[in-house]
């Protein structure tokens, strides 16, 4: 399993979901991401946009500092 990471940490919104649009557009069907952000509000829209566009959250962490989603890239059938 190939796990790329985006560091979208000292981002405010929408820059982290912009970036993940940019770095997952880069990437193939079956890949694996993972978004560090700072931004707490990530934990909303990044698993929106993913299910809006069809791609899937493994996971989410969330702790003082740092969101971590983590996600499957999946592009059209």
């Amino acid at each position: 399993m190939i796990m790329e990471t985006l560091d979208a940490r000292n981002m405010l919104c929408p820059m982290p979901v912009i970036r993940t649009q940019d770095k997952v557009n880069g990437m193939a069907s079956g890949e694996m991401l993972e978004v560090v952000c700072t931004d707490h509000g990530a934990l909303n829209d990044i698993p929106t946009w993913c299910r809006i566009n069809g791609h899937t959250v493994v996971e989410t962490v969330d702790n003082d500092h740092e969101v971590i989603i983590r996600l499957e890239v999946h592009h059209g059938a």
